[in-house]
């Protein structure tokens, strides 16, 4: 119901610009939600999703331009007016600011930094000293920090005061005059705690995150706390910002999509797909092609090794598909299984021979029930030695793949590569020629070739 209802959008804001009745199209936008103008500008090449943009009145645009991806963000920004850029990149949240800052030409983001008023140049300005995929890149500078010797009353009020520009006032962190992090109380306590009671006896333990600490990790940290904020801290332990759970949540998406685009062999697109050129998705394409292409020319070495094997038993060439296949599938599951609890905190790289022991366990119970399958089937249809060969291959290979595809994510976590990344094209070349090398070995000992 959904996508028909977009594609009418689509069709309906389509036939206006065609006819250029902005008009219309800003009744018909005016009408919808910013989620729905996303999808809506997504599906539009960059001339007119500029156009449609600039129809917008100015918080349903600030409320679209926040759901955008960031290649977009930028993209749409290129395509707007000199003064419409400047007024915009002045409205927009720092943090916000910050991440555009790295999508955009290092000329024009300067230009826009220039031309920030004094309190926005002094909000955005720490962000873009931390490192990109940190913490600090990602938090927000507008907060509203406590005392502790304010009483509650006095404290509701500066909330009052202040919280209007405040990223959010449901963690209020509490700080001494250098600043640095005491505790935190929920703006829960405050309504309900007693007017002349201080806050440094209602606040609680702090749970801080340094500027410095990877994104991802503090992303997934706060998510899985159920935590609504937590403050941002420099190397003294001094508050620079707020971290909050709608932050953490898009860090995360972001990178589950780059997870599963790297196991699929891939770079992730970074916009929709309607709006990617197809160069660009050649781009995020070519590199793995490339890789599982040597994967082949492997295989291909090793087939022109064991010619003489074939020639002499030709049945055998049967069976390479079906072997191959279970031992890169072996290894994918295992990779894709550890990737995740690396993610997800569940092992770490002290834990490699733990998670190396229990993938020889899984693989060859694998191994053995696949094995026992091909030894019957393969027995009864061309003989029980090539049904031996079978099965006994099956085993090896399960075995192996699944120990080698639990390693390599575990040994990209310990030399600091992306997991997803390094273990799809290795598992892929390993899994192919060293299945076949097994297969021949096998053959060649009981058939005795």
């Amino acid at each position: 119901m959904e996508d028909s209802s977009d594609d009418d959008l689509v069709d309906t804001v389509t036939v206006h610009l065609r006819e250029h009745d902005l008009a219309q199209v800003r009744a018909v936008m005016a009408r919808h939600d910013a989620s729905d103008l996303v999808r809506l500008l997504e599906r539009e090449d960059g001339r007119d999703r500029a156009v449609m943009y600039r129809l917008l009145e100015r918080q349903k645009a600030l409320e679209v331009f926040e759901l955008l991806d960031a290649g977009m963000r930028a993209e749409l920004l290129q395509g707007l007016r000199t003064e419409d850029v400047a007024r915009f990149f002045e409205e927009i949240d720092p943090d916000d600011r910050a991440q555009l800052v790295d999508e955009l030409p290092a000329g024009v983001a300067q230009k826009l930094m220039r031309g920030l008023s004094p309190r926005e140049r002094e909000l955005t300005a720490p962000m873009l000293g931390y490192p990109k995929g940190s913490v600090g890149r990602h938090m927000s500078t507008e907060y509203v920090r406590l005392m502790p010797h304010l009483t509650t009353g006095d404290a509701l009020s500066h909330v009052r005061h202040r919280g209007g520009d405040a990223e959010t006032v449901y963690m209020l962190p509490v700080t001494d005059r250098e600043r640095h992090v005491l505790g935190v109380v929920g703006l829960r306590q405050l309504v309900l705690g007693r007017p002349d009671s201080e806050i440094g006896a209602a606040m609680v333990e702090p749970r801080v995150v340094a500027a410095t600490d990877d994104a991802e990790t503090a992303a997934r940290d706060v998510v899985e706390a159920g935590l609504l904020a937590v403050p941002v801290a420099d190397g003294e332990g001094r508050l620079v910002g707020v971290f909050t759970v709608d932050d953490a949540t898009r860090i995360l998406e972001d990178a589950e999509d780059r997870t599963a685009a790297r196991q699929g062999a891939a770079e992730p697109l970074g916009r929709p797909y309607l709006t990617t050129s197809v160069f660009g998705i050649v781009r995020a394409r070519v590199v793995w092609l490339l890789v599982l292409a040597v994967s082949a020319l492997l295989t291909v070495q090793v087939l022109g090794f064991f010619e003489g094997t074939l020639e002499e038993v030709t049945t055998l060439a049967l069976f390479i598909p079906l072997l191959t296949g279970t031992a890169g599938n072996a290894g994918s599951q295992a990779a894709t299984t550890v990737t995740r609890a690396l993610a997800l905190g569940e092992v770490t790289k002290r834990d490699w021979l733990v998670v190396m022991w229990r993938e020889v366990r899984v693989g060859s119970i694998l191994g053995g029930l696949l094995g026992l399958l091909g030894f019957a089937v393969g027995g009864l249809v061309f003989g029980w030695a090539l049904g031996g060969v079978i099965g006994i291959t099956l085993i090896a290979i399960c075995t192996i793949a699944a120990v080698v595809g639990g390693a390599m994510p575990m040994l990209a976590r310990a030399v600091g590569a992306d997991p997803a990344v390094f273990s799809t094209p290795f598992i892929a070349t390993f899994c192919d020629a060293t299945s076949l090398i097994i297969y021949f070995v096998v053959a060649t000992w009981i058939l005795q070739l």
